[in-house]
């Protein structure tokens, strides 16, 4: 790992510009496939690997468990969080229902021409991108998680931006850990939300939109070994477009 830069701390005067540095430089080691799931983390290690002092790594670390990513245990110091289960992979999925199609209405109301023609971009990106290894596939998952957090910022709702910006960083440890060959599925269920949000159809993008997490989720749900009946995903998409107005009614009361 690349040591970080000490020039924004002293010219701040202060370590916190330091500390974002070191909390940024972790959680990309975390969210890429080079470390493991329960791999122990040893706080002088990661220090001389920065070229910091301790003090930035812990405070990154305090950081990264308030997020979920790594776990303390007394007298055993910190370890990468273990693999999402079963129980918290729904209750994620349960999250991003109620979530985004709200913020993909709102995008519709809300986003530009240039916007929409970033997000485009984006899309395009995905699309071309050759999932030959896996390195390739991280960067996929970046792609991913831009094109999501861009409609979060398209629609002009920054809590509920901040509030899926921690959701994602699980979603893509998730994904990493288990690299499907899905990605056609998922690239035209991205185009659908898009045409949706260019067209200025606000029903429309939050329909595609809870199409696509809940069609993702039934991908992923074959990455657990749970062999329990499973709901056929297009009765979840009728019963989830209550959750989806409600909160609609509660995020547009914040803006």
């Amino acid at each position: 790992m690349e040591g970080v830069s000490h020039g924004a701390r002293d010219a701040a005067g202060n370590g916190k510009p330091l500390a974002r540095e070191v909390y940024n430089a972790l959680l990309s080691k975390l969210i890429s496939p080079d470390i493991k799931p329960g791999s122990k983390i040893t706080i002088d290690t990661l220090a001389r690997e920065l070229a910091v002092s301790p003090t930035p790594v812990r405070e990154a670390l305090g950081r990264l468990e308030v997020n979920g990513l790594v776990v303390r245990s007394h007298n055993a110091g910190y370890r990468v969080a273990p693999k999402m289960t079963r129980s918290q992979f729904e209750n994620l999925v349960e999250i991003r229902l109620a979530l985004e199609p709200v913020v993909s209405r709102k995008a519709a109301q809300c986003m530009g021409r240039k916007e929409i023609a970033e997000l485009q971009d984006l899309a395009d990106q995905m699309s071309n991108s050759e999932m030959s290894d896996g390195q390739t596939y991280v960067k996929f998952a970046q792609d991913d998680h831009d094109f999501h957090d861009a409609i979060a910022a398209g629609s002009g709702n920054e809590l509920i931006r901040d509030a899926l910006e921690r959701l994602y960083i699980h979603v893509r440890l998730f994904r990493l850990s288990h690299a499907d060959n899905t990605r056609i599925e998922a690239l035209n269920e991205h185009q659908a939300i898009l045409d949706a949000i260019r067209r200025g159809d606000p029903e429309e993008a939050s329909y595609e939109m809870r199409r696509h997490i809940i069609r993702s989720a039934e991908r992923y749900r074959l990455a657990f070994d749970d062999s329990s009946e499973q709901q056929d995903p297009l009765e979840l998409l009728s019963e989830n477009k209550i959750v989806s107005d409600v909160g609609v009614t509660i995020a547009e009361s914040t803006t």
